[in-house]
């Protein structure tokens, strides 16, 4: 399957970078036999959170091997009281004292969040047990978003036997405007590029393409568009294009004629959530492609979401990714 060919492709990528990434929920068995997996691969170095004599108790019950994995209890560690006084002094205007910030950051994945923010690690994976709502959280507060971008946003690659496609927003936000809309472009086209290595072809989507109609949902595609091409002249994007003028050389040379990315989008930007959920399920669906996702970005460092669902698999998965996408 081109799935699995893309995901053996971004393992041995994510070998090749040397990263160290944190999974923090210890207390789960898909955590600790993903850590195994991603350790004796050499994919990444590890560390896990939480109590070390019940982590090494379970890995002994569970037959699972921790040599080269390194244990960080947050009770314990001396860095607790850095992570406190840098939490409180993010969070003291929303009213957040001292000891709720300590109490705070013990908590496995706001830990892993202040290590991340401190240059302990490239990078978190969690959710196996937190929920998306704190996941998210700690990520915006810990990590915080990339200089330049305005949003948290999520990408999915939709994979096909013949072409990998990036479709976003389709899971975090509602109604991006034109700016987060654009930032949103910014972030899937250098995601793209850093999973895939194929040049981005980015397609601001529409129902018009170039002044077919006339709407206010098409006036934010267009300004979007302007705003992607003045932060960053470097990137191959165009708007607003119709999905067909977008991935349909014929179509885009009929509809959109001298487009350098009519026809040829790789990067596929929806207006909204409505379309762009929507799309990613007709697509996977109806079109069989197969979704790997959803991937949070825009953050200054990966601070990934799982599915509560996930298997060891996806853990593996979602940290190899994690890897090429730390800078």
């Amino acid at each position: 399957m081109a799935e699995i060919e893309l995901l053996k492709q971004i393992r041995e990528k994510a070998s090749q970078r040397k990263k160290t990434i944190i999974l923090p929920e210890s207390h789960d068995e898909r955590v600790l036999r993903a850590a195994e997996i991603l350790t004796k691969e050499k994919i990444a170095s590890i560390i896990t959170l939480g109590n070390e004599e019940k982590i090494r108790s379970d890995a002994k019950n569970l037959k699972i091997d921790l040599q080269g994995i390194r244990i960080i209890d947050p009770e314990k560690s001396d860095k607790l009281s850095d992570f406190a006084n840098i939490f409180y002094n993010l969070r003291k205007h929303k009213g957040v004292t001292i000891e709720q910030a300590r109490e705070t950051v013990k908590r496995d994945i706001f830990f892993a969040g202040m290590m991340v923010r401190e240059g302990m690690a490239h990078g978190s994976v969690s959710g196996s047990v937190a929920t998306t709502a704190d996941v998210t959280r700690a990520a915006i507060f810990c990590v915080g978003l990339k200089e330049g971008i305005s949003i948290l946003s999520s990408f999915f690659l939709m994979v096909y036997p013949d072409k990998v496609y990036s479709f976003a927003d389709c899971a975090v936000n509602p109604n991006p405007d034109a700016n987060q809309l654009a930032d949103i472009a910014i972030s899937t086209a250098d995601n793209h590029k850093k999973l895939t290595g194929e040049e981005p072809y980015i397609a601001m989507l529409s129902f018009s393409t170039k002044g077919s109609a006339e709407h206010e949902m098409v006036d934010k595609v267009r300004q979007a568009t302007s705003i992607v091409k003045e932060k960053r002249p470097d990137l191959n994007v165009d708007g607003e294009l119709q999905f067909d003028a977008a991935i349909v050389e014929s179509v885009g040379k009929k509809k959109a004629p001298g487009s350098n990315v009519a026809g040829r989008a790789n990067v596929l930007i929806f207006p909204d959530l409505n379309s762009g959920n929507i799309g990613y399920k007709i697509a996977q669906r109806l079109g069989k492609a197969e979704a790997i996702g959803p991937i949070n970005q825009g953050l200054k460092h990966p601070f990934f979401d799982l599915s509560r669902g996930c298997s060891v698999e996806d853990i593996v998965n979602t940290a190899s990714i994690a890897c090429l996408m730390a800078e």
